[in-house]
């Protein structure tokens, strides 16, 4: 808001203003006219026309409105205002300094006559010098190719934690003065009351507080499952982000010791002691490997490493749409997670997403290209803590500039097990689900499994489980077992050549998640390239 408050003092005839809080922002606008020497505010809707609006109550430090602002008033409707065409006829025959808000303008700007009224009041403004801006309020970003030129776009982002306590503060009097409580809650509880809170808008922030203090009667920390469930549907709603809870932990994956070892460093990254200490926030990790090798497995277990929430970013659903929204949905997308912070977000095979970027200009109209150029941008150049979290299978499909060093603080890459690792990820799936796990040779196991991902070890003990089932439920053994693996066929064999292309790749230019150099044993290694 203090960019737009130097926007309108600069005379800068078109704002866009994209947020879904019209009654926020218009506040805000309310603020900065009142600043600005009491500058006339007038407030047009296609079901009311032209109304003069005054700011209703103290909302903060000029220029930053707090949540708490009080709603403002409205005068009677300017007759012959109602079409925007007529109300764009008002605001160009004005000449003295005014702040005119349209709110919902965007349905109307596939109207030649609409785009064509706002280019003469630009103009108008311009040749006249005139102190007077048009404000668009709008919950989505809708810009004809005539006015590209002419606007001026801004995102009013979502509250701070700052105006989520005040929110907060405001909901707990209420139920504490209900429940004839006197004592304030802890420093510790509100702090995680309100960051459970962030992402939200300041309407849905105070009705799941309120949902939460009329389920329980009180709010204290031990109600922040409620806050939590109600944020992750808002999440959900947006079919892009998806709010995931993983229970597994880094000790539930098998090997992967260097890669650990990076990860549990930088557990405290995020905190105030590493800021103090002088470190800068970590941006990213891109892990690259065969498929089935646990890379989404490690995406997961980190939220539970490093206690902070994951979101999961479908590029797929960000594409899906009408044309021209991909770029918007991945903006919001991004404002959301920024709002979140600190907190991961996880994207999986990207090679896919961004695959193919050469034929997308004959394709989509670089549609694609566009997008990745957003993403990109927002990776080098985000001060928010969100750490992004990136997994792929193909490296050969990733453009050269998403790999490059400043995007990501580490690339590794995650290959088949090797022996040890084959016997540690034996151990965790037979613990999973069997509690004595004894009667299981997983040496033998392991070597009977030399170039089987994570994944191809799972499915050989989940098929021997079904095997014993269907012989009279007895229990599974080691022989059920072996004869899953003889039956499996696996990918180290049938996508032989690529496999091998993509660890020749890796070799020298990304970090082993693992410790043993050689995580294909020798024997099995000689086979592939004799294969090829």
């Amino acid at each position: 808001m203090q960019e737009l408050d130097i926007l309108i003092r600069a005379r800068y005839p078109l704002v866009y203003l994209v947020t879904p809080e019209e009654d926020r922002a218009l506040a805000a606008v309310a603020q900065i006219a009142e600043s600005q020497a009491f500058k006339p505010l007038y407030v047009w809707a296609v079901t009311q026309g032209f109304r003069p609006y005054q700011r209703g109550g103290q909302g903060g430090a000029p220029g930053q409105p707090a949540g708490s602002a009080l709603p403002g008033s409205f005068g009677q409707t300017i007759p012959g205002t109602i079409s925007p065409e007529a109300a764009l006829d008002f605001a160009t025959k004005r000449t003295d300094p005014t702040i005119f808000v349209f709110k919902d303008l965007h349905p109307f700007l596939d109207s030649p006559a609409v785009v064509r009224w706002l280019r003469d009041a630009v103009a108008h403004y311009r040749s006249q010098r005139l102190e007077q801006t048009i404000v668009i309020l709008s919950p989505v970003l809708r810009i004809p190719p005539e006015l590209e030129k002419d606007v001026a776009v801004l995102d009013y982002h979502l509250p701070t934690i700052k105006e989520i306590g005040q929110v907060f503060d405001r909901v707990f009097a209420d139920g504490r003065l209900n429940a004839g409580e006197t004592q304030p809650l802890p420093p510790d509880a509100r702090e995680a009351m309100l960051r459970a809170a962030l992402g939200l808008t300041v309407e849905e922030a105070e009705k799941v507080y309120t949902r939460a203090l009329i389920s329980a009667g009180r709010l204290t920390e031990k109600e922040l499952d409620i806050v939590l469930s109600e944020k992750k549907q808002i999440i959900r709603r947006s079919q892009i982000l998806e709010f995931w809870e993983e229970h597994r932990t880094i000790d539930q994956v098998g090997g992967l010791e260097n890669l650990k070892k990076w990860l549990i460093e930088r557990k405290g990254a995020f905190t105030e002691s590493a800021r103090a200490y002088g470190l800068p926030q970590p941006k990213g990790l891109l892990l690259l490997g065969v498929p089935g090798c646990g890379k989404s497995l490690v995406a997961k277990t980190v939220s539970n490493l490093w206690s902070l929430p994951l979101l999961k970013l479908d590029m797929g659903r960000v594409f899906a749409g009408i044309v021209g929204s991909s770029e918007q949905n991945l903006r919001s997308v991004l404002r959301t997670a920024e709002s979140l912070a600190p907190c991961l977000l996880f994207t999986d095979e990207v090679d896919k997403a961004f695959g193919g970027m050469a034929n997308s200009m004959g394709s989509d109209g670089g549609t694609a290209a566009r997008v990745f150029g957003t993403f990109l941008t927002w990776m080098q150049e985000k001060n928010s803590p969100v750490f992004v979290i990136a997994t792929a299978n193909r490296v050969d499909r990733l453009p050269g500039e998403f790999l490059r060093k400043g995007r990501f603080d580490e690339t590794f890459f995650i290959d088949l097990p090797n022996p040890q690792e084959r016997e540690a990820i034996f151990r965790i799936h037979l613990s999973m689900r069997r509690q004595e796990t004894s009667a299981y040779d997983v040496a033998d196991l392991s070597a009977r499994t030399s170039g089987f991902s994570g994944a191809e070890i799972e499915q050989a003990i989940i098929s021997a489980m079904y095997e014993a089932f269907a012989d009279n439920g007895r229990e599974f053994n080691q022989f059920d077992i072996i004869r899953a693996i003889e039956a499996t066929k696996p990918l180290s064999q049938s996508m032989a050549e690529q496999v091998t292309a993509l660890r020749d790749w890796a070799q020298e230019r990304a970090r082993m998640a693992s410790r043993s150099p050689t995580l294909i044993d020798q024997s099995e290694y000689l086979r592939l390239e004799s294969s090829i």
